[in-house]
């Protein structure tokens, strides 16, 4: 089975261009911090106008869902599971 990886830029990307649509706002108008928790596992943080928005795993995902059906020419509900990785920084691995 072959494993596409989205880099955490791109997931940084999925998240601005998702946030955007939600507050109707440009992709460059966000910015996005990935995190990981071992309590709460993966969130990020969006900022848009000087507010912040807190997003959980799920959201990120959709924003991923997102990503790989408009950008990536992929199946979007292909399995996604997110990791953390020592040189990489959070990354998706995508089983197509």
């Amino acid at each position: 089975m072959e494993r596409l990886i989205i880099s955490e830029q791109d997931i940084i990307n999925a998240v601005c261009v998702y946030v955007s649509r939600k507050k109707q706002v440009k992709p460059e108008e966000v910015e996005v911090e990935l995190m990981y928790d071992d309590d709460y596992g993966f969130s990020a943080e969006a900022f848009v106008d000087g507010r912040k928005q807190v997003l959980i795993t799920a959201n990120l995902i959709e924003a991923l869902r997102l990503w790989l059906d408009e950008f990536m020419n992929e199946d979007p509900y292909a399995g996604i599971e997110l990791q953390l990785d020592d040189e990489e920084g959070i990354i998706a691995l995508i089983n197509n």
